[in-house]
């Protein structure tokens, strides 16, 4: 594949330079017809490594996601890109299913998001029979296994649809977070075959890890003092139970801090409504259990607070990882008291079952529940390096005893510790790489993105990321071209809202 025809795409859809670690590895496998499994962290740009290749190949890509908020992200972002894409979920009726699929069948879209469940439908089977279907990509590829935290059966649906395509295509699997045993499932659960194998690491060494060990009735405090501190910081609060989601977001509304809510008890309308507000920059703090997230792909998530102690490490590190995708310093912190763990003990045990389980099968589930809970507890309790943990644990070794940037590495640098909270005085976290910008023009920046957002009726971050104006306000750009010269400005949406920022920026 033509080199100057792939850094050409990468500039004029994507509006970067260059790739980041790992992506032009995958890119050219895809391209070369291999099947690739790739480990990469949250904010380490997955999407492009299959989007890229997509729009080079000469057919169609599928891209089996597992969640609809996620598919309609990637889409809504793909479009504002200058690319047509769909999806196939259950959000669309079946005539919208079926006008989708003709329009696919024509030549419309290059890429097309797809729920696990319709793979094998007769009228998805039908249309996948008749197009050129290049590539297979499957996204949050753990899970498909049931070593993973998040074992779906809808997934095992994939390896069949493969085997039923006239000619099969490359296959690539795509995860944030996996263990060496999810890595093996992976593999032979999709049968990939010879795959190029990736880990771009797993450490995002702009976040800074936090446990602090506390009685249950500390925790509102400390949350409430955290917030004070980090009066603009947006972020999430996970909560392990509805009823604590209701009873923290009541308090906060109290407090007359900006927060909207999420969990699954709640009426369907009322959590999309919810999502978008914190997408939308309307509501600062999102206080949701972990149904809230996965797809998730707002840049400026300042921190991310997990009320109770997760059950695993894997949805410990994919939850935290939603904070700082930007690239900037945000705060992962953990409020652990002993009660979590009987409340997580609760949950295993009243967990559901994998659809068409044995009793055998369920029992080994529930031991692995079990053992991933006592390394998740063993994590709170460490008086290691918490990045050292999180790295050992999915089988990376750590560069240097002490990362600098942990509460046990740094235990002066504490974000939200009980002894700030009770002193009533906090170190204020200025983000560094912001002290030379001028805070005025990117807040005009910041105005004007949300302007153009609502009217093109997108999220914020979907127009341009922070990290996009951060770079506009530090470089001051005075015509188009030197504007494409700004990371993540593309030539769509240069073209799109290009002259309202360069006019803004003549006013600076």
């Amino acid at each position: 594949m033509n080199d100057i025809a792939k850094h050409q795409t990468l500039k004029t859809i994507f509006g970067y330079d260059s790739f980041r670690p790992g992506q032009e590895e995958v890119v050219n496998a895809l391209l070369s017809g291999k099947d690739v499994l790739a480990v990469m962290p949250t904010g380490a740009g997955k999407s492009i490594c299959y989007q890229l290749p997509a729009l080079l190949l000469p057919g169609i890509t599928i891209v089996v996601s597992p969640l609809i908020s996620l598919m309609q992200d990637q889409v809504q972002a793909l479009i504002q890109m200058g690319v047509r894409a769909a999806y196939i979920n259950s959000s669309l009726t079946e005539n919208q299913c079926r006008k989708a699929l003709a329009n696919a069948c024509e030549g419309m879209y290059k890429i097309v998001y797809v729920a696990p469940e319709r793979l094998l439908t007769p009228n998805f089977l039908r249309f996948s029979h008749s197009v050129k279907i290049s590539l297979l990509c499957v996204d949050e590829a753990h899970c498909v296994s049931q070593w993973g935290q998040d074992f779906r059966p809808s997934y095992l649906q994939i390896q069949q649809f493969v085997s039923q395509l006239h000619q099969r295509p490359p296959v690539g699997a795509f995860t944030a977070t996996a263990t060496q045993r999810v890595k093996t499932d992976i593999r032979q659960m999709l049968q990939l075959n010879n795959p190029l194998e990736l880990t771009t690491g797993f450490d995002r060494s702009n976040l800074f890890f936090e446990v602090q060990r506390m009685e249950e009735k500390e925790k509102y405090p400390c949350l409430a003092a955290y917030l004070g501190d980090h009066p603009t910081a947006t972020g999430i609060v996970y909560c392990s139970t509805r009823k604590k989601v209701d009873e923290v977001y009541e308090k906060l509304c109290n407090a007359n801090i900006s927060a909207a809510r999420y969990h699954a008890g709640m009426p369907a309308e009322e959590r999309q409504r919810n999502q978008d507000a914190f997408l939308f920059d309307q509501a600062r703090v999102m206080v949701a259990t972990n149904a809230f997230g996965m797809g998730i792909d707002k840049s400026n998530v300042n921190f991310v607070i997990h009320y109770n102690m997760p059950l695993d490490l894997e949805s410990y590190y994919q939850e935290a990882g939603r904070a700082g995708r930007d690239g900037q310093p945000a705060d992962c912190i953990l409020f652990y008291s002993a009660g979590d763990v009987r409340t997580a003990n609760f949950l295993i045990d009243n967990s559901e079952p994998a659809a068409g389980a044995s009793p055998e099968e369920v029992e080994i589930q529930l031991a692995r529940q079990r053992d991933r809970l006592r390394q998740m507890t063993f994590y709170c309790h460490s008086r290691y390096c918490l990045r050292g943990e999180i790295l050992n644990y999915f089988g990376q070794r750590q560069q240097s005893r002490n990362c600098g940037h942990c509460s046990v590495c740094q235990p002066d640098q504490q974000r939200a510790s009980v002894v700030k909270m009770a002193a009533q005085k906090a170190a204020k976290y200025k983000d560094l790489a912001e002290k030379d910008l001028n805070q005025e023009h990117l807040q005009k920046l910041k105005d004007l993105r949300l302007q153009l957002a609502r009217q093109a009726g997108v999220p914020a971050f979907v127009v341009f990321t922070d990290t996009t104006l951060r770079a506009m306000c530090s470089q001051l750009p005075k015509t188009r071209n030197e504007l494409l010269e700004i990371p993540g400005v593309g030539v769509r949406k240069c073209e799109q809202y290009g002259d309202a920022f360069l006019a803004l920026i003549q006013t600076f």
